[in-house]
């Protein structure tokens, strides 16, 4: 079987599968041009409210495939680059989605799978599950912007540790360091990620989208462009069907229906 990217719908939840039985998931640009199509595609339909990524068979993502990596030394430089570039474009494609994007981490997350971890905006794993950023140990560089990530949210010390080392980290110690949200008893990985995905689910999804975007802007603003983007989005949410529902709602003490 090859490497693909299964998806299905749970209720409002779209469950995106890192699948390539054999070789723990491992990653392959197949996988990059349906994860693009499948973000794309749940942007545009209004019945889906969040996004889960996840691993097939108790395993989420190996990172890349060395084999395949020989190989494209053999090839011109530009196979390489284009992969990679797809690459960034799918954990763009989750960095900007409006929709809350949940990844569930069972076994490890290596690699380029560390980093497509990283992208997602909320992260559950396993307690026995494993973090790793193996890349100088076969004298490489990190991609799917994994160095970006961890060097924003981490101490410079701790992210070059991770970085350089290349040793495995436990959920806990992640957990500690802010990178993992939820730690929970292995096996429950992907059922905690949906249930906090239905969660979200019953929130307005016009503001989490700019909620999400008002984060992604926050590092590269001064106090002051983030105050004024604040107040634009704040005077847009408020103008917006689901503000009206969102006040009515809580001022009747009812839930909250948003379309």
């Amino acid at each position: 079987m090859s490497a693909e990217l299964l998806a299905e719908r749970v209720d409002q939840t779209l469950v995106l599968t890192l699948s390539n039985p054999g070789a723990r998931n491992a990653l392959h640009p197949s996988m990059y041009a349906a994860g693009i199509e499948a973000i794309v595609t749940a942007e545009r339909d209004a019945s889906v409210r969040a996004i889960v990524l996840t691993g097939a068979d108790n395993f989420f993502c190996a990172g890349g495939n060395l084999n395949r990596l020989l190989e494209n030394r053999a090839k011109d430089k530009s196979v390489q680059a284009e992969s990679i570039n797809r690459l960034a474009e799918w954990v763009e494609a989750i960095r900007t989605c409006p929709k809350p994007v949940i990844c569930a981490v069972e076994g490890a997350a290596a690699g380029a799978g560390f980093s497509l971890a990283l992208a997602c905006d909320l992260l559950v794993a396993a307690d026995n599950a494993k973090f790793v950023m193996a890349y100088a140990k076969v004298a490489l560089t990190p991609d799917g912007g994994g160095s970006w990530f961890l060097s924003t949210a981490l101490p410079r010390q701790l992210a070059t540790e991770i970085l350089l080392e290349g040793k495995a980290i436990d959920a806990q110690r992640m957990a500690g360091a802010g990178l993992v949200n939820r730690v929970v008893k292995p096996g429950e990985a992907r059922d905690a990620a949906l249930a906090w995905a239905e969660q979200l689910s019953q929130l307005s999804p016009h503001a989490l989208g700019r909620i999400k975007a008002l984060i992604e802007a926050g590092p590269a603003n001064t106090l002051r462009q983030q105050l004024e983007l604040e107040r634009d989005n704040f005077i847009e949410a408020l103008q917006h069907r689901d503000g009206l529902e969102g006040i009515s709602a809580f001022l009747e003490k009812r839930p909250a229906q948003y379309k």
